[in-house]
């Protein structure tokens, strides 16, 4: 091989390698560029998991005051359906907020709702004239509301909303900086804790409010404090978790790359 053939491929051999590692650092920078400056971790009321009521009564309202629906009887089926529409969803909705539901007591509760059904149904088969017995009671029911009234509901919910976004402005927790800081009080109190070599648990302790809002329990356990902190109804538990691991995977990378300098 003569050596100007030789030049050429050392050339080319350099040129890839400079290729190479132009894309690692490229990579490398990406990789940085998405993780997240801070996380802000924010325990809410368990009255923000009461937003189907919400909207069932928005709906309710705006059926009813389009209708004209001003003055109401047991006898205006438009009326009776979306009153009764609301007490289901307002009575599952409170059920699920009073109650929590692990995941084997979900099981459970679903097991028991098709044994209920199930055997609804050989109950009825045993004795036919058990269903129109049955029809005729449910019928005699007839709850009733105006367009009033869901307006009413609406509008308190609302300012209970509004309230809620305007405390939790007030009661937060955020990691940035190598810090883990609690934010509290009108007077924006603040307490610092060192975020290095802190372990953090998820835990989803009511499936039903996981469904709604993506909503778990995050244990943070800095390495300063003897006594765990435990964040309730911190909603998308699972993406602030992973924010937090990436982060604080970063801020090990960054002590150790300056240990070793």
């Amino acid at each position: 091989m003569t050596d100007e053939s030789m030049d050429q491929a050392e050339s080319n051999h350099s040129a890839a390698a400079d290729k190479n590692v132009s894309e690692g650092n490229h990579g490398t920078t990406s990789k940085s560029e998405q993780l997240p400056k801070r996380v802000l971790l924010v325990p809410y009321p368990k009255f923000v998991f009461m937003y189907p009521t919400l909207i069932i009564s928005i709906i309710a309202a705006l059926v009813l005051q389009i209708a004209g629906r001003q003055s109401v009887s047991p006898d205006d089926t438009l009326a009776v359906v979306m009153t009764g529409l609301f007490f289901v969803v307002l009575m599952i909705n409170t059920f699920i907020l009073v109650f929590d539901f692990p995941r084997a007591t979900s099981l459970t509760l679903i097991a028991v709702c098709v044994s209920l059904v199930l055997g609804s149904w050989i109950a009825i088969l045993a004795k036919p004239s058990l269903l129109p017995a049955i029809g005729n009671l449910l019928t005699t029911v007839r709850p009733v509301a105006n367009a009033s009234f869901f307006i009413c509901i609406t509008a308190g919910m609302l300012l209970l909303y509004g309230a809620i976004m305007i405390k939790v402005r007030f009661d937060y927790w955020e990691l940035s900086n190598n810090e883990l800081l609690h934010h509290h009080g009108f007077l924006s109190d603040l307490k610092r804790y060192p975020a290095p070599n802190l372990r953090v648990d998820k835990e989803i302790n009511d499936v039903f409010e996981y469904m709604l809002l993506g909503a778990g329990r995050l244990i943070l356990h800095p390495s300063t404090e003897k006594r765990a902190i435990v964040l309730d109804n911190i909603l998308h538990v699972s993406q602030k978790e992973k924010q937090l691991t990436r982060m604080l995977g970063s801020i090990k990378v960054q002590i150790n790359s300056g240990s070793s300098d």
